[in-house]
């Protein structure tokens, strides 16, 4: 019996006092291993649940989140294997060109990772019940960040990957912050302990450190690198082996000799930390020697979901050690729908909340959180069940629209495959095919009025052009209308001077991966992209107060409205918890102003902060306080105080020291030690700011810096090619002796003065240029010519010409003339003397200002059509006319 019992992957009878340290493996995997069944009953098991409502108190609800390359997708292999849901473990990249099955677009199989989140469902028994599970697997990459966000926005739980080399990077952080954006409970899952240089304790000082979380490890690692065989549960106090044909076979035996004293060193670390959180398990550890397992696991379970606590698991998915063991870590500690508070706002006034209760009786609510094109099912949108439940032809209502929809088809996803279901109660989650809607929806039954809140969607920080063939724009404007729906972070608009099609998106890659599947997926073969741009943005630096009045008459009922108040800066403690970049606070007092103009006042600001005075990039950082106006009784309108509002931002914009703002990024990078002096090299020509260095294992080194993310282009090329010795490598073997880099988004901050510094190239270039008679006639046929921003600066420091950016006007350096206010030689006359003149005397502020535009991109620019030396009424006409077409 005892040996049929070790066949079986348990331990015999009585191994445990307590009998809960017994691995139970599910039944079909069971009769997998006897041999006894035919492999039939394997998948019928897996899929089972696909055709029943489930219990709500076995489900659980889970996403796999971490920095890339961490092994996310290969942990998800392992646990879709070891469900029995696939009948063979397939590796990323792997040699036999099949790929993980949860990457299933042919460019996530050939650049190896993971580009949109995937859903898929599986079945694992544990604690003698058999719990069914919603797992998506989120991408690593920080281009593809709205994947976890909204993955975290709708799961219950979620398991938090550190590589046990690598330890807290740059993207756990971050998807640290989303977990507990929405209060998201995890267990902590420490990988890769089989690769050289791994130190689970070292990362587990740095989860402590970085992210501020308080974890106490639940096993401990047998052996360490290439000699970690199995692990030690400090819970149950038995040591786990997994062994034979991946790792299948899991044999639970007493723990080494030679490990007890460190295993019972941090048992008691673990039960005094849960001692400190837990009161009820307090009195337990005060008056009982022996503490009952179940005591732990339930104090684990109650801290976890209370987000004070996060178990810590170890492992090697790719040597598929750990992995069962975390999957009754998921079902013991991470939430059940039940266990997790969700709730909703009230359509009719979203200042109500109303607590969503996880019932299948009662009103339906659904929200979508994803929609995809699928090759057979059509718009694929998942959707998360908060209350009551859905049926294959019921009618819901979208809120959005407030229109019914019929529920065609109701399916589950298992990566890329469709599984019909014939209905979905409350905690699950499934997806409607062939349903026409925006992604961010909440669905009902019509009986309750209620919407969910929608997700935090980061604004882009980058740009490039895109266009197509006569004979393909049709499929490149199909594509770009369907990435749009899929995505919140990609953006499309189109420049109405130029006519340009402009894509924006969080990265290089991002937008990358987007041209490559027009191509693959749409068969734009003409398709033509220009270079990339960085999104800037604009701020102000001082208090400044306005007071405007809009004022027209016509005929007929005139307008009327005046706005008084001031605008400033938000102060940088502040500027955290300011997501839609300005903010507009109503401080009026009488009735001077009737309360319903202040929507259209507020409407009037936003609008105007869109496109910022110096370069048309949107503003941030500011606030916008109305502190008294007037009204008349008969031309007063909202219309009016609209216009009033915007009047009042273009007049006193430039009083308030507006500046440019330029994206940083957090850059980490991974490099061999011996190639540590040109790495950091490589940094400081993209003007990076070190901000540490440190050793992550013993010929690898980690450097994070803060870098301009203009200055990044590029550089994967620039790492790899200084961080490669030449020497003979074998493919993983390259891969560990090569730089690496991620970055992610930091903060929007002024240029540094020293960017606009002459480089020889720039000089040379000028002087070739201001050399000519012809001068004016060239300068933009020059400037088109320029192949760099610092040629371009250089070039378009002179100011009497007007410049614009995209046909976005410039009105704050248009006009240098009248900001230096010196006599200079007629352009005619003596172009070279006259343009180097104003040159050389241009203030600080005013080159700074010419730089910061080129910088947002090159400037177009005509000859001023007058003589800027005299002061008369013609220059000033021409003025007020510039000054009105860009308005």
């Amino acid at each position: 019996m005892a040996a049929a019992a070790v066949l079986l992957g348990r331990s015999p009878a009585g191994a445990c006092a307590s009998g809960l340290c017994a691995r139970r493996i599910p039944l079909h995997r069971q009769c997998w291993a006897s041999r006894q069944v035919p492999v039939l009953a394997r998948h019928f098991a897996a899929l089972a649940p696909a055709a029943e409502v489930l219990e709500v108190d076995t489900i659980r609800n889970f996403g796999i989140s971490a920095h890339i390359d961490s092994g996310k997708t290969t942990l998800t292999e392992r646990v879709l294997f070891y469900t029995g849901k696939i009948k063979a473990i397939h590796e990323v990249r792997g040699k036999d060109g099949v790929g993980a099955t949860m990457d299933h677009m042919e460019l996530e199989r050939e650049k190896g990772i993971t580009i949109t989140s995937a859903a898929t469902y599986c079945s694992w028994r544990s604690n003698g019940k058999d719990h069914h599970m919603n797992l998506i697997d989120t991408p690593g990459h920080v281009d593809f960040t709205i994947e976890v966000e909204r993955a975290l926005r709708v799961l219950d739980g979620a398991i938090l990957v550190c590589c046990g080399v690598g330890g807290v990077q740059s993207q756990t952080i971050t998807v640290d912050r989303q977990m507990k954006r929405y209060g998201v409970p995890r267990v902590i899952f420490i990988n890769k302990l089989d690769r050289y240089g791994s130190d689970p304790f070292h990362v587990l000082g740095q989860i402590r450190a970085k992210l501020g979380l308080t974890v106490q490890p639940v096993q401990l690692p047998i052996g360490e690198e290439d000699n970690f065989i199995g692990i030690c549960d400090l819970v149950s106090q038995k040591a786990s082996y997994f062994e034979g044909v991946d790792g299948k076979s899991h044999r639970v035996a007493d723990i080494p000799a030679e490990m007890a004293d460190k295993v019972a060193e941090h048992r008691n670390k673990l039960l005094e930390t849960l001692a400190d959180l837990d009161d009820a398990f307090a009195e337990i550890f005060l008056e009982t020697d022996q503490i009952p397992v179940e005591a732990v696991h339930a104090a684990i379970r109650r801290q976890t979901l209370l987000l004070k606590f996060c178990p810590m698991f170890m492992g090697s998915a790719y040597k598929n050690k750990g992995v069962q063991d975390l999957l009754d870590g998921v079902c013991k500690y991470l939430p059940s729908p039940k266990d997790k508070k969700n709730v909703g706002l009230d359509a009719d006034n979203e200042e109500v909340e109303i607590e969503l209760q996880c019932d299948p009786k009662k009103p339906f609510v659904g929200y979508a959180f994803k929609i995809q094109d699928h090759a057979m099912a059509g718009q694929v949108t998942y959707m998360r069940v908060y209350q009551g439940k859905v049926s294959k032809g019921d009618s819901i209502v979208n809120m959005m629209t407030d229109k019914k929809q019929s529920v065609k088809r109701l399916v589950r996803m298992h990566s890329n495959e469709v599984k019909d279901v014939s209905e979905a109660a409350a905690g699950d989650i499934v997806a409607l095919a062939g349903m026409d809607c925006e992604s961010g929806v909440t669905f009902t039954d019509g009986k309750a009025r209620i919407t969910c809140s929608s997700m935090f969607v980061p604004e882009p920080v980058m740009s490039l052009s895109v266009s197509a063939g006569r004979d393909d724009q049709a499929r490149l404007q199909k594509a770009l209308k369907r990435f749009q729906r899929e995505d919140p972070t990609f953006q499309v608009q189109v420049l109405q001077e130029t006519n340009e099609t402009i894509i924006s998106g969080m990265g290089e890659l991002h937008l990358e991966v987007y041209c490559e599947r027009m191509r693959r997926e749409y068969k734009v073969e003409t398709l033509v992209t220009g270079e990339p741009k960085v999104n800037y943005r604009e701020t102000i630096t001082q208090k400044t107060e306005y007071n405007y009045l809009h004022k027209r008459q016509s005929g007929g009922r005139g307008q009327y409205g005046k706005v008084i108040g001031f605008f400033e800066p938000i102060p940088e403690e502040e500027q955290l918890d300011n997501k839609d970049g300005i903010v507009f606070v109503n401080r009026l007092t009488g009735n001077e102003v009737p309360q319903n103009y202040v929507p259209a006042i507020e409407k009037g600001f936003r609008a105007a902060t869109r496109k910022g005075l110096l370069t048309g990039n949107p503003l941030i950082h500011m606030r916008c306080v109305l502190e008294d106006g007037a009204a008349h009784e008969v031309d007063s309108s909202a219309e009016a105080f609209q216009a009033a509002a915007i009047g009042a931002f273009e007049q006193f914009y430039s009083e308030a020291g507006p500046v440019l703002l330029e994206p940083l990024m957090m850059v980490e990078v991974t490099f061999p030690s011996e190639f540590q002096s040109q790495s950091l090299q490589t940094l400081n020509g993209r003007e990076g700011s070190i901000q540490s260095t440190q050793a992550v294992s013993g010929d690898t080194s980690l450097v994070q810096a803060i870098v301009p993310l203009r200055r990044m282009f590029g550089y994967s090329s620039e790492l790899r090619s200084v961080t490669h010795s030449g020497r003979a490598f074998s493919e993983s073997q390259f891969k560990n002796n090569r730089g690496e880099f991620s970055m992610e988004f930091k903060e929007y901050s002024q240029p540094k003065s020293t960017q606009l510094e002459p480089s020889p190239e720039a000089n040379a270039f000028e002087d070739q240029i201001l050399s000519r008679s012809d001068f004016p006639q060239v300068m933009n046929a020059s400037l088109e010519q320029a192949t760099t921003a610092e040629i371009a600066t250089e070039i378009a420091v002179p100011g009497t010409c007007r410049a614009k950016h995209k046909g976005f006007p410039i009105q704050a350096v248009q006009y240098v003339p009248h900001l230096v206010g010196e006599p200079y030689p007629h352009p005619e006359s003596d172009p070279a003397s006259y343009y180097s003149g104003i040159y050389n005397s241009l203030h600080k502020r005013d080159l700074a200002l010419m730089g910061n535009m080129l910088q947002a991109d090159t400037l177009r620019i005509r000859p001023w059509p007058v003589d800027v030396s005299s002061r008369d009424s013609r220059n000033h006409a021409f003025l007020e006319q510039m000054q009105a077409e860009d308005r």
